[in-house]
Parts: C-alpha cells; sequence; structure tokens
C-alpha cells in the first residue's frame, strides 16, 4: 500500500501517514482511482487540532478491520480543511443536504465524479444513540453503491445543481444607513446573554468579526463589544498562563472549553483588543489583555522561521496517554515540566495576514516599548518569509510547511487578509514597500475579476485561481461571502482597499470596497451574526475619516520631549490610518503614489502633525496641545 500522506505540506496528513487506510491527498488521482474500480470515493475532511478528528483517527482509521472495509469498497481522500478550504466549504455545503450537525471531521461519500449522496460528521466505531457505528455506515453506502446506484447517482447531481443555483443568486443592495448599522448592533444586543455575556445559548464562540462590528460603532454598540470581550478574558476561554483564547466553550459560563488555540481567532482579539485601549473605561483591562495576547502569539504561535503556526492542538501527552485540555488545566510551574501541545505549522498566508496586522496595530499604539519591539520584529518577519515563500512569480500561494509550498491555490481570504496585514505593517514602520506589495496584491484581484467575469456580477475580487480538481469536476463554488470564525475573503480585499483610499493609492480602491460590501448588503443587516466583518467596514465606510501623518527626523521624536509629546498625542487619538514617519519615508510613499504623504514634512527640523479628514487637511502642527484641540468631538475610534 502506497504512503501517499507522508511527505504532505499538511500535518494533519502527516498524522494519517501510517493509518492502514490507503490514503489519497486531494486531486484529480483519487477520482480517476475510483472510476477505474468502479467505487464510491470516503472523502474525510478535518484539521490537526480538532478534538474529535483525533478521535476518530484513533478509534477508526488505525483500525485494520475497518482499513481494509475501507480499501476494499472505497477510495479514501483526507483532506486539511485549512490547506483546502474551498474543498471544505464546497462539501460542506453538500453535507447540508444529509445532516444539520455539521462539523468536522466531515464524513462525505461521493460519486467518482465528486457528486454527494451521503455525508455525516463523526462515526464512532461502536452505534451510540441514534449514531450508527461506522462500519455499519461504510456496509451500508457500499451496499447502496452495488443495488441502488441509479438513486445515489441522481441524488448527487441534484445536490449539486442546488448548490450551483444557491451559488449564483444575489444579495446586492444600497449600503446600510446609520439607523439600520444601529438596528443590526440592537438585533446582536438582544441575543446577548447578560449574565455570562457572549451571544445565544452554547456552545458559545467568541466572535471576534461581531465583536469588531461593535466596536465601530459609538455609544451601546460599544459598550457591548468591551462587555463581552472583558467577560470573555476573564473567563475559562482564556489561558491565564500563556495568553490566547481557546476556539470555543461548550458551556454557557465560558467553561470546558475546546482547547485548541487558533491564530485567527487570536489575531483579531488582539485587535479588538488595542482598539479598547481607547475606549472610555476600558484601558484598565484592555491594555493587559492586548499584552497577553501579543506574548501568547509571538512566543507560543512563532514559528523558528519567521511566520506564525495555524493552530495549536488541544491534545498533549500526560502519563503515557493523550489528553484533551490536560495541559491547559496546569499552571505555570507544572506546566515546566511537560511539553507543550504540538503546534500546526502550516505557515497560512491569510491568517499569517491576521497576524501580521494585529501585531502591526499593537506595536503602532505604543502601549509597552519591548513588547512593541517584540510584536513588530515578529510581524515583519512572518511579511518577509510569507512573501518570499508564497508569493510565486506574482501568484500567492495558500500554504507552506518546512518550506515546501503546498499546491493549494490561495483563496480571495489569503489576498485580502495578507495585504491588509502589509499594510498596517507599513503603517506601523513607516516602510512603504510593505504598502506596495499590498497594492499589488488588490490589483491582481481586481483584474482577476475583471477578465473572469466577477466584476460583471458586482464581485470585483477575484482569487488567483481555482481548486482545479474541484474545478474540473464542475464543483468550485463563489466563495462565500457569509462569515465565521473569521472575515470574508470579500470582506478583507475590501477592508484592504479601504485603507489603500485612505492613503491616498486612489478613490477607486474606495469605490471597490463600497462595490464588494454592496454585493452582500440586501443580507448582512438582517444577519449580523454572520457578516460582522463585513458590517464593520461598511460602517467604516460611512464614518467620518480621519488621518494623520507625523514626520520627524531619525531620532529627533525621541529625544527631544515635545516631539516625543507629539506622537504620544498622535497615538493616542483615533484615527482611520495613522503614520509616524522620517522626512524620506514621507518622500518615498509619496512618489510611490501614496498622496497622503505628499508635500509632509518636518518643519525646521521638527516633528510636525498632519490631521486630514478624508484629505481635507488642518494646518500642520508641532505641539501636543494643539493636535488634541484638532480632534474633533464628533469622532469617536
Amino acid at each position: 500500500m502506497a504512503n501517499r500522506l507522508q511527505g504532505a505540506v499538511s500535518p494533519y496528513l502527516r498524522g494519517h501517514a501510517e493509518n492502514p487506510v490507503d490514503w489519497y491527498p486531494w486531486g484529480p488521482e483519487a477520482f480517476a482511482a475510483a472510476r477505474e474500480r468502479d467505487v464510491p470515493v470516503l472523502v474525510s475532511i478535518g484539521y490537526a487540532t480538532c478534538h474529535w478528528c483525533h478521535v476518530m483517527a484513533r478509534q477508526s482509521f488505525s483500525d485494520p478491520a475497518i482499513a481494509a472495509q475501507l480499501n476494499r469498497d472505497f477510495v479514501a481522500v483526507k483532506v486539511d480543511r485549512e490547506e483546502h478550504p474551498g474543498v471544505d466549504s464546497s462539501y460542506l455545503a453538500a453535507a447540508s443536504a444529509f445532516t444539520r450537525e455539521l462539523g468536522w471531521p466531515l464524513t462525505v461519500f461521493t460519486t467518482p465524479e465528486g457528486r454527494t449522496f451521503y455525508a455525516g460528521t463523526y462515526f464512532p466505531p461502536t452505534a451510540v444513540g441514534g449514531t450508527p457505528a461506522f462500519r455499519e455506515v461504510l456496509a451500508a453506502v457500499a451496499e447502496a453503491w452495488r443495488s441502488r446506484r441509479g438513486e445515489l447517482l441522481t441524488m448527487g447531481e441534484e445536490v449539486a445543481h442546488a448548490l450551483a443555483g444557491a451559488a449564483a443568486a444575489t444579495t446586492g443592495g444600497a449600503l446600510p444607513s446609520d439607523a439600520e448599522l444601529g438596528e443590526a448592533a440592537r438585533s446582536l444586543a438582544a441575543e446577548e446573554d447578560r449574565e455570562y455575556g457572549g451571544f445565544g445559548p452554547a456552545p458559545k464562540f467568541p466572535v471576534p468579526t461581531v465583536l469588531s462590528f461593535l466596536g465601530e460603532l459609538p455609544g451601546e454598540a460599544r459598550t457591548l463589544a468591551a462587555r463581552t470581550l472583558q467577560r470573555m478574558a476573564a473567563s475559562p476561554l482564556f489561558d491565564p498562563v500563556d495568553g490566547g483564547f481557546f476556539r470555543y466553550a461548550t458551556k454557557r459560563d465560558w467553561s470546558e472549553p475546546h482547547y485548541e488555540r487558533m491564530l485567527p481567532d487570536n489575531a483579531q482579539l488582539l485587535g479588538l483588543a488595542v482598539a479598547a485601549t481607547r475606549w472610555p473605561g476600558a484601558i484598565g483591562w484592555a491594555a493587559p489583555l492586548a499584552n497577553d495576547l501579543a506574548r501568547f502569539l509571538t512566543t507560543t504561535m512563532a514559528l523558528p522561521g519567521g511566520g506564525f503556526a495555524s493552530a495549536q492542538d488541544s491534545e498533549s501527552v500526560l502519563d503515557g496517554r493523550r489528553d484533551e485540555g490536560g495541559y491547559y488545566r496546569m499552571d505555570a510551574e507544572a506546566r515546566a515540566s511537560v511539553s507543550p501541545p504540538a503546534l500546526d505549522e502550516k505557515l497560512l498566508s491569510g491568517w499569517n495576514g491576521l497576524a501580521i496586522g494585529a501585531l502591526s496595530t499593537f506595536a503602532e499604539r505604543g502601549l509597552e516599548e519591548s513588547a512593541a519591539a517584540a510584536a513588530l520584529t515578529a510581524a515583519r518577519e512572518a511579511a518577509a518569509v510569507v512573501l518570499e515563500r508564497q508569493l510565486l512569480d506574482g501568484v500567492l500561494r495558500r500554504a507552506s510547511l518546512d518550506g515546501v509550498v503546498s499546491e493549494a491555490p490561495a483563496t480571495l481570504e489569503d489576498v485580502g487578509m495578507l495585504a491588509g496585514g502589509l499594510i498596517r505593517l507599513a503603517l506601523a514602520t513607516g516602510e512603504r514597500s510593505w504598502a506596495s506589495r499590498a497594492r499589488e496584491l488588490i490589483d491582481r484581484a481586481l483584474h482577476d475579476a475583471e477578465t473572469g467575469g466577477a466584476a460583471a456580477r458586482g464581485i470585483p475580487f477575484a482569487p488567483p485561481g481555482l481548486d482545479p480538481t474541484l474545478d474540473a469536476l464542475g464543483l468550485a463554488l463563489p466563495d462565500d461571502p457569509a462569515e465565521g470564525a473569521a472575515p470574508s475573503g470579500l470582506t478583507s480585499c475590501a477592508d484592504a482597499a479601504l485603507l489603500l483610499a485612505q492613503l491616498g493609492a486612489g478613490e477607486r480602491y474606495r469605490e471597490e470596497a463600497e462595490r464588494a460590501m454592496a454585493s452582500v448588503a440586501g443580507i448582512a443587516p438582517g444577519r449580523p451574526i454572520a457578516f460582522g466583518g463585513a458590517l464593520a467596514v461598511m460602517a467604516r465606510l460611512r464614518a467620518p475619516e480621519v488621518q494623520l501623518v507625523v514626520v520627524a527626523p531619525a531620532d529627533e521624536a525621541s529625544a527631544d520631549p515635545a516631539s516625543a509629546s507629539l506622537v504620544e498625542e498622535a497615538r493616542r487619538q483615533p484615527a482611520a490610518v495613522r503614520a509616524i514617519v522620517t522626512p524620506a519615508q514621507a518622500q518615498e510613499f509619496a512618489e510611490s503614489g501614496f498622496e497622503l504623504f505628499a508635500a509632509r514634512e518636518a518643519l525646521d527640523g521638527r516633528a510636525t502633525a498632519y490631521r486630514c479628514e478624508h484629505f481635507v487637511c488642518a494646518l500642520p502642527v508641532q505641539e501636543s496641545d494643539a493636535l488634541a484641540a484638532l480632534a474633533s468631538p464628533t469622532i469617536e475610534g
């Protein structure tokens, strides 16, 4: 039996390499083998830090009898949902026709043409309650394929046809008004658990996209975001030793977490904590939380060669057995004597973009000097390694491991998240090159949408390419604009495009951001729990837009007390974009087409602040009191 998973980029696939199952990785070879053998395909989808994926692997995929049954009657395909999110979303959508209990491991049975005719999630080795044993499921599906194949083929075609029709539906409309955004926030408030915080019943997720939207609005909406974040930080969902939030809690009071720690969750929550340091009444707890989250990302999640792991496992080996959460229930002294849970060291372009952006924002805020320096160093290293390793001949790739790049194409979220992170890194460092690379990514996404026809359907951004196997099977679906734990690709690209516009790269970027958000405006306000990131960008598009540039000669800002005070005031003020640059850096930005920096100088050799609202600028000032006086009382950060 060939060991096809041993050299995989995905640690999840490598973890299954020694199974007695004759696994194929995702690709055309598996479906060709199924056609040749005239058997159905089992597509098993999960990820490295998924607890129940581990359980099913130990109970079923390591069982020689079950493996023999699988190998005889099926072609088995193992997929890492983080490496191939398009495959996951396509089969997750198909699985919804067969079960409401969606999640991972996702267990999908398809024809040799990839059409889904049955699906479920975790199947135990022996029947439990209403859930059949996995071996019974395999036997029933194999028998149905032999005796009722026509029904299965018809069902598979009907599911695929229904999904294609749903994907073609449009939800466009005018961008929501302030009143409509406020109503969306109030509908979220109605779902708040007023006793423990969060939204809805258990299980509870941190929903950073939703909190980001609430944080963009003044008054009660922002108070709700602050209250939720503070309660989560004080709950068992947060690790008080290493920092970092767990993926979700199974109980209403945030207890009994699923202990995996995900990079995108913690990156977004770091950005939210940094934003909260400017909210009235929050700085007392928001700044320490931001420090803890930045420390978690730059230590626990940082990879030796630069960049960040996608997740940390929930399980560890204690006293010779695997224990979910055991490590995290230990104090710092006890943890020092055992090995921490494994990292999924897969380097994902988009998720690293979120971390780069959050750490850059943290560093730019200047909360704590040594922590800010560590954050900026980690962000720079991550940006360099992702661009060097995964941007090949101008085309972004999604993932790599140990320097080996996956064949998986980048998704739209990779493009938008990485571009947004690079722009925020440029603002934090004053280094124009990062913003230029971000602009190239967004320009390519705009070009691909225009040439591929997406722009004509009102969707201005397109990913670098479709998954070739899904495309060949006719199962490739448009990027889902709905959002779960992270912003959608559409939202992420709109975020980056809006930042480019605010830096003066051109109003067309704002227009494309508006067009992207208009494509989901017909549905987002009525479903804020599923469109928090999009609503946050819509709120930013409507908000007063402060642009703040401080130009200071190198080393002068720290050497001169007045200049240091000016920089501190600039960092304290809320702004859509803020940069503290040297005269040479300002000139480089301006010469590269970022018009916000045009004619920005350190007057008389002293640090000088330029405060604008949508490119209408006040006279430059050099004193912190004068800059504070320019802040409009109507603008909240």
